[in-house]
C-alpha cells in the first residue's frame, strides 16, 4: 500500500503496529479513546503523529467494523 497509515516492522518496537513515520503504537490511541481522552489530548502527547493520519485511521476502522458487523449479522 502506497500511503500506509500503520506499519509493522520488527526493527520498530518489536513489530507492534505503529503510525507510519513514528514510534507511536496504534494501541496508545485506542487506550486514550477508551479512557475518555480527546483526540486533541492524544495529539498533544504524541506530536509526531499527524492528525490527518489519525482521522483517516479512525474512519477506516469504523468502515471496517461496520462492514464486518453487517456480515456477521447476515
Amino acid at each position: 500500500m502506497k500511503n500506509q497509515l500503520i506499519v509493522r516492522d520488527p526493527e520498530i518496537l518489536s513489530g507492534i503496529p505503529v503510525f507510519k513515520g513514528t514510534r507511536v503504537p496504534v494501541k496508545n490511541l485506542v487506550d486514550y479513546l477508551e479512557a475518555g481522552d480527546s483526540l486533541e489530548e492524544f495529539l498533544d502527547d504524541f506530536p509526531t503523529v499527524q492528525k490527518e493520519k489519525v482521522v483517516k485511521f479512525l474512519n477506516l476502522s469504523i468502515k471496517y467494523y461496520l462492514a464486518h458487523d453487517y456480515e456477521s449479522a447476515a
